[in-house]
């Protein structure tokens, strides 16, 4: 009878030996694993208390948004960073439009709320890459008659859309905010995805865009860039004008 329990015994010490020894190299194996850095759960909280402090009154502590302003669950990376990169949030009333003005955080700040955001409302679309050095001005110029100059200008200089809508001047846009524009499709902008507008004609669009800014108008005065029917429908207008007032000045009185 002392077999059987003897053989017994002798499973039951394997069987502890082999989980002692799992547990063990477990054990080892954990203490390689590489740790969080010192920067980054100091990065997370530097997001965390901004947001607090300036976003979730309107967008609620866990981002779903409250009577004054929208969820941002699905909004993307890309929507809260163009949204402050561009200066329209956050709003010190939530009534106002967001209009373009100078961003109210440092970039270290952006890039700290668009990851804790990312963090607490995961999904959406992410921040796109743009190389305007890798694109084609001829492309460029084609790809934004085509899709954006009947709102923002023939000179992508901004233009009204009716009904108090305002299409931006595209002048002070760097390439990540061209592109965050054309993916996400912010306020009555169409959303352009890659099927409409491929990388390709994303970088183009931003060199062209790029182009248009950094290239003065040695000819005078801008006048959205229309044209020359702008520039001699203005010039016959004020020299007609201007010749009618001498006349006048300088006829003879009966």
């Amino acid at each position: 009878m002392a077999g059987p329990a003897h053989a017994e015994a002798r499973l039951l010490s394997r069987i502890l030996r082999v989980g002692l020894t799992i547990a063990v190299l477990g054990q080892i194996a954990w203490s390689f694993r590489p740790g969080p850095s010192a920067a980054q759960p100091e990065f997370e909280a530097e997001g965390r208390a901004l947001y607090e402090a300036n976003c979730s009154t309107c967008h609620a502590l866990g981002a779903t948004g409250t009577p004054n302003g929208p969820s941002l669950l699905d909004s993307g990376p890309a929507a809260v960073d163009f949204m402050l990169r561009t200066g329209r949030m956050p709003l010190a009333n939530p009534a106002d439009q967001p209009e373009r003005g100078q961003p109210k955080f440092t970039p270290a700040q952006i890039d700290a709320l668009v990851a804790y955001v990312s963090s607490i409302a995961p999904g959406g679309l992410p921040i796109p890459t743009v190389d305007a050095s890798q694109g084609d001005l001829a492309l460029g110029a084609r790809v934004f008659l085509d899709n954006c100059a009947a709102c923002h200008g023939a000179g992508a200089s901004g233009d009204s859309v009716g009904g108090g809508q305002i299409a931006p001047s595209l002048y002070e846009a760097d390439p990540t905010v061209i592109g965050e524009a054309v993916r996400i499709g912010p306020g009555l902008m169409p959303t352009f995805g890659p099927g409409t507008i491929d990388q390709a004609e994303l970088d183009s669009l931003a060199a062209y865009l790029l182009w248009l800014r950094d290239n003065g108008d040695e000819g005078g005065l801008q006048l959205g860039r229309a044209g020359a029917v702008a520039e001699g429908f203005i010039a016959i207008v004020v020299g007609l004008g201007i010749l009618i007032l001498v006349l006048r000045l300088t006829g003879a009185k009966r």
